[in-house]
């Protein structure tokens, strides 16, 4: 009797969140949002700049990418802020601008071709990464002497050395992200460029061949070279089958199919393994980010199956996906600060803001799948509806713009206050084109320890965000909370794309 009134008591105050944060209304200018959101990666990129650059303080860099190992690896994208490209975080941001594009390009109207110029920067690299059979490149640049440097990547003096997993030293979580990424990126360029998209395609076929045939974790292959920074924590299984489904979408063809359906099951039992690298987990079925990929997967596979004999296991694992973010869920996961910005991880949560936008993106996509095929679920004896996700989606989106009990944007650029230190060093330092003087590896750090705001805007940077009580410290020395990354802000490209629409949604 008494687990029964903590119960009601739960559903009830659940309900009581959900009412509150939905009554909380603002008004935002989503297509500006979005037409920063996508700019925030020209702030990214490495490698020659083209002429249509429009974040001008930033200049050429890395040029001699790939000179160590006999390949052209220049151009790509600088994960966060730091000047290393790391493919598996680089390869999931492609992945997600591919899925923004497919799902709501249609709505973005004059921003769609700055949306497909981002989509291929990223693309054009990941065929130089892949572009010798049998290798694929999981990251250039050192990153423990990158992050002992604080300096322009116009720069950089620190070793620009090239990581490689091949046959004998495998990397199939970043083989198979890749692969994921070129097979949805020829689906946006079909239309646009079929040879291209072509190229894609049968690059795709090539990489994910690799990536199953040699199993194992770049944990073990490249080391230190990607970890701990971008370990593979919960193993490289999600990442396979993430990578098939992408295929199928892609062709159709029944062979991807089955590998999906004949390896799904291995994702329903957490397996925890122990390298000398990391400690990782096979991810959660709510997992969905740069290194899990479960949610994605089932969310993805729901649109073929939903209302169908083969929708299980993976329609059922979509509901319960969303079972745990809703507020008023008797089975919710999810922690929501008192502005009611939800935390994945609670207190623990770090880069919070990456599982807000990821969780934002597939909360609008499942709503889309669940209107097409006229179906509600249950989280126990709560009926979900397609528009209530769309309602929670909102309410994230418009937090992190500025709805939130600080009024503070966590879009640089965008609305009237928004964080000013944040921790990119591009962003932090005088533009070289007017401070041309080289700042070595230590130079940065005057300018990094002042109080001062950064002297560069990294427009439409997405940051870490507020902590669990929605306190923000405006310190570029909290790389937590005031660090961008490029996985934060693609899936946002497809959820302002969106907003900008359907505003009252």
């Amino acid at each position: 009797m008494k687990s029964g009134k903590c119960m009601i008591i739960q559903i009830l105050l659940g309900l009581l969140v959900g009412i509150l944060m939905m009554a909380r209304v603002a008004s935002h200018d989503y297509g500006d949002a979005l037409s920063k959101c996508i700019l925030f990666f020209e702030g990214q990129r490495s490698g020659k700049l083209p002429s249509t650059q429009r974040m001008t303080w930033r200049k050429d860099s890395a040029l001699s990418d790939g000179s160590d190992v006999g390949v052209d690896l220049v151009g790509g994208y600088y994960d966060a802020g730091d000047n290393i490209k790391f493919s598996f975080p680089m390869a999931f941001s492609t992945t997600m601008l591919a899925w923004s594009i497919l799902e709501f390009g249609h709505l973005m109207g004059s921003e769609h071709e700055n949306a497909l110029e981002s989509l291929k920067w990223g693309t054009d690299y990941f065929l130089k990464a892949t572009s010798v059979p049998g290798k694929v490149v999981a990251a250039v640049g050192n990153p423990k002497g990158d992050h002992n440097c604080w300096e322009r990547p116009e720069d950089m003096d620190i070793p620009r050395t090239s990581y490689l997993v091949n046959t004998t030293k495998p990397g199939s979580e970043v083989s198979a992200e890749i692969a994921a990424a070129l097979a949805a990126s020829s689906m946006v360029f079909k239309s646009v460029d079929s040879q291209y998209s072509n190229l894609l395609l049968q690059r795709a076929f090539q990489v994910f061949q690799f990536a199953d045939q040699y199993q194992g974790s770049y944990n073990y292959s490249v080391g230190e070279g990607v970890c701990p920074f971008y370990c593979d924590y919960d193993g490289y299984t999600d990442e396979l089958i993430w990578g098939a489904a992408w295929l199928f979408k892609a062709t159709n063809e029944q062979k991807y199919w089955n590998y999906v359906v004949e390896n799904i099951h291995f994702l329903e039992n957490s397996v925890e393994t122990e390298s000398n690298k990391a400690v990782y987990v096979g991810g959660c079925f709510a997992d969905f980010g740069w290194d899990g990929k479960n949610a994605g997967i089932n969310v993805l596979v729901s649109r073929w199956v939903m209302n169908t004999s083969k929708s299980d296991p993976f329609v059922s694992y979509a509901d319960k996906v969303f079972c745990t973010v809703l507020p008023e869920s008797p089975t919710r996961w999810v922690t929501y600060s008192p502005g009611g910005l939800m935390f994945k991880y609670g207190a623990k949560s770090i880069v919070n803001s990456q599982h807000v936008t990821a969780t934002s993106f597939v909360l609008l996509v499942y709503s889309q799948y669940l209107t097409m095929f006229n179906r509600n679920f249950q989280c126990g004896d709560v009926a979900v509806t397609p528009s209530r996700l769309v309602q929670l989606a909102k309410i994230q989106v418009d937090y992190l713009l500025g709805s939130n009990p600080m009024g503070m944007s966590f879009m640089v650029g965008y609305g009237q206050k928004f964080p000013q230190r944040i921790h990119h060093r591009g962003s932090t330092l005088p533009s070289i084109g007017k401070y041309p003087k080289r700042l070595k590896c230590h130079d940065g750090y005057e300018f990094f320890k002042t109080k001062d705001p950064n002297l560069n805007v990294l427009t439409g940077a997405i940051l870490g965000g507020p902590d669990i009580n929605d306190k923000f410290e405006d310190n570029r020395s909290n790389w937590k909370q005031s660090e961008p990354t490029t996985y934060i802000n693609a899936p946002f490209v497809g959820v302002l794309a969106y907003f900008k629409v359907y505003p009252n949604s």
